[in-house]
């Protein structure tokens, strides 16, 4: 017959039991991010779209925050002259809408005219003539620190930060990344550490002190990235960021959940699924090509409704039970639209939006992942 437990040998035998967990698992639950990159909704306003629940016309940000939506990302190039989006003054509108109910917001600088991505981050125009490192950090610097300065003094500053979006190639390059080629980690180091002390600087005299992201896409690319990263001295950072998109993924959804795990083990920060979708009809609404076609599904969530929904809660309870604390969609408000763009006409996303195109927009099952009750399981 077992003999009752003493009191030091219950004490002793608790603190073995969280020596042996990873160093999240004995920290107070966090909150969860539940996001969506809601950075297209000012365009597709003014391309006539509108959307609705129950049939009824309803502000999209209303939309998502009564949905349990408490994220808004939203994305600034530097100097895009072929659209109207995605500036200074665009940016300010959308974090503005997203205060007004209450939803935090997350800024993701491209530091490029043009989208930055896994597969390239071509410098600015204005910049590509400033050889001298030094002086491309400064540039980045200033750039980063006024634009979040402006922010602040209209009361906007955001309170998450990325410092660059999907930087897997090398920061602000002149020409397309060559993925042979390696990076110049003693050039890429000065400029993330430009944007991350900015950042820093810009918060010290704000009321807001935003949190610091780092973003790489697909996760059998992140631990590399930021081994190299920690390195070459670019450590300073809050939140690790990760897309998953299984398209263009080589890890499958336990695969992920494995690599936010070893994350949350070996960095003092949060990690997020900082851009994730999945489509809920095969189908097209307009002429362009739809990104997201039969080589995104996943066994067991079918191109239905349901299946985008189920994929949604399935992986968020993925990011939690491995330690990591929120998801954001990507672009679920990008529909088919009547605008031209240098694509063609419409999206090419609208198969993957929360909205039904085939009839008038309607709100999808898929927005309420937001929703759904996360179970803290104790990791294995």
């Amino acid at each position: 017959m077992a003999t009752p437990m003493t009191g030091w040998r219950r004490a002793f035998l608790l603190t073995a039991v969280l020596a042996a967990l990873p160093a999240w698992a004995a920290e107070p639950a966090k909150p969860l991010y539940f996001g969506a990159d809601l950075s297209y909704v000012n365009e597709m306003e003014d391309c006539g779209v509108r959307y609705r629940e129950n049939g009824v016309e309803k502000d999209p940000f209303v939309v998502f925050k009564e949905h349990g939506t408490n994220l808004v990302r939203v994305r600034l190039w530097n100097d895009a002259r072929w659209t109207n989006y995605s500036d200074l003054t665009d940016v300010k509108k959308t974090i503005r809408r997203a205060r007004e109910q209450g939803m935090q917001v997350l800024l993701d600088f491209h530091y490029s005219d043009d989208w930055a991505d896994g597969d390239k981050q071509l410098i600015p125009k204005a910049w590509a003539d400033i050889d001298n490192v030094d002086d491309l950090a400064r540039t980045l610097y200033n750039f980063t620190y006024d634009t979040l300065a402006a922010l602040d003094r209209s009361g906007l500053m955001p309170e998450l930060v990325q410092v660059g979006n999907e930087t897997n190639p090398e920061l602000m390059s002149r020409v397309p990344w060559n993925k042979k080629s390696p990076i110049d980690w003693t050039r890429n180091a000065k400029l993330f550490n430009a944007g991350i002390k900015a950042v820093r600087d810009a918060g010290a005299r704000a009321k807001i002190q935003p949190k610091v992201m780092l973003h790489i896409a697909q996760p059998e690319h992140v631990e590399p990235w930021f081994a190299d990263a920690a390195k070459a001295g670019v450590t300073d950072f809050d939140v690790i960021g990760i897309s998953y998109y299984r398209k263009w993924s080589t890890e499958s959804m336990p695969e992920l959940g494995a690599t936010i795990k070893r994350l949350r083990g070996r960095y003092p920060a949060d990690v997020m699924v900082v851009e994730t979708a999945y489509p809920w009809t095969l189908e097209s609404g307009d002429e362009l090509h739809n990104l997201l076609g039969e080589d995104s599904l996943i066994a067991g969530y079918p191109a239905t409704p349901e299946g985008q929904r189920r994929y949604m809660i399935d992986l968020t309870q993925l990011v939690v039970d491995n330690g990591g604390n929120g998801v954001v969609y990507w672009e679920p408000a990008w529909t088919s639209n009547r605008c031209k763009t240098r694509w063609g006409t419409g999206s090419s996303w609208e198969n993957a939006s929360f909205f039904d195109f085939r009839n008038g927009n309607e709100l999808l099952p898929g927005i309420d992942f937001a929703q759904h009750d996360y179970l803290r399981r104790e990791p294995r």
